[in-house]
């Protein structure tokens, strides 16, 4: 009896888990694009649009997570990883706009929408170094934080620095080819603004960590197979 009562206590705060990180990093996209198209005083019907397409696929992209890394019981190491990422990325955002100011970063959306992948990253880390490095920390902060908050966590899933620093890459990737997307569709309607960049960077966060998760998974069941 004991032992089902601690199976059903851990399937419930997995299943909260699930439920309640998609809802908390959709919770940020929101709070921080229509914070920026705020502070830009624009308020548009087409920057709405862009945070409802930002939602969406960030949306998609934890479901997509979740179908690819199957929670189980606590909390899932990638959607932990991908929190971390984006608190790392929304307090080095106040600090690039607090040195640079919405306006200058605005005039990047209009400078990327017609560069190369390559010319968009040199750009972005020009003039958004805060949010690249605080990307970056948040991510592999999920080593140590993972190791305090699960004992029991496998070795693989959390101990690894070059697993995690793979997922970092695949964010910082994804962030970038987010931002030219949602700015390249932004610039076919005659439009450019911050939110649409910030929340291009948001998705391509969000399906880089996809990415990442579905290919070492991929990795180890091939590896145990053989």
């Amino acid at each position: 009896m004991l032992k089902l009562q601690t199976q059903a206590h851990w399937l419930a705060r997995g299943v909260g888990t699930a439920t309640f990180t998609p809802i908390l990093l959709l919770f940020l996209v929101a709070f921080t694009l229509q914070g920026v198209d705020q502070a830009a005083q624009r308020g548009t019907s087409s920057s709405l649009l862009v945070t409802l397409l930002s939602l969406v696929a960030v949306a998609v992209g934890c479901m997509a997570l979740s179908w690819v890394r199957p929670q189980r019981a606590g909390l899932s190491p990638p959607h932990v990883m991908l929190s971390l990422g984006f608190g790392g990325m929304l307090l080095g955002l106040a600090y690039d706009l607090l040195h640079a100011g919405p306006a200058q970063l605005e005039s990047l959306c209009t400078q990327s929408a017609g560069m190369d992948l390559v010319q968009s990253f040199q750009l972005h880390l020009a003039y958004l170094p805060g949010m690249h490095t605080g990307m970056l920390i948040g991510g592999l902060l999920a080593i140590p934080s993972l190791r305090a908050l699960r004992t029991n966590c496998g070795v693989y899933l959390c101990s690894m620095f070059a697993q995690n620093f793979m997922c970092s890459a695949w964010m910082l990737l994804g962030m970038n080819l987010g931002a030219i997307w949602l700015v390249r569709v932004q610039a076919e309607g005659g439009v450019s603004s911050l939110p649409g960049m910030l929340g291009g960077m948001f998705v391509g966060m969000t399906w880089g960590m996809v990415v990442s998760v579905a290919l070492y998974r991929s990795y180890f069941a091939l590896r145990n197979r053989n």
